[in-house]
């Protein structure tokens, strides 16, 4: 059975618009209020236009104790609508520090079953080899 085609509208209006989609080289480590929220030697690295580089993380290689669900949720032409997650550990909270795209567009399926996190919202996100 094939899928339905979901493409990303946002790319017939700006067909310039970049978003690339990699793996990243090495291990990806996210910290807050002292914890480890993810760890992972399998995220992803996407470059978009305008936008900083941002790593996507496997689900698999959170700590989804430490995330509460958020009611945020956004929308993106390119990628998909975008769903939230706080971080909560002791008294320390990180509204919406946690996105991803449950169903994204076909160009962006790729982080479909990842996370991605607000550098300004954690302590780190540290790259290392």
């Amino acid at each position: 059975m094939n899928a339905v085609p979901n493409p990303a509208p946002g790319f017939r209006k700006r067909p310039d618009h970049r978003v690339d989609i990699g793996p990243a080289e090495g291990r990806v480590v996210v910290t807050f209020a002292g914890r480890v929220v993810a760890d992972s030697r399998r995220a992803l690295l996407m470059r978009e236009s305008g936008y900083p580089p941002v790593h996507y993380i496997p689900e698999e290689d959170l700590d989804r104790n430490l995330m509460r669900p958020s009611a945020r949720t956004s929308h993106c032409p390119f990628k998909g609508d975008a769903r939230y997650r706080s971080l909560a550990v002791g008294e320390r909270v990180a509204e919406d520090a946690v996105w991803s795209y449950p169903a994204p567009f076909d160009e962006c399926a790729a982080i479909a079953g990842h996370a991605a996190f607000y550098a300004d919202r954690v302590d780190a996100i540290e790259l290392l080899p």
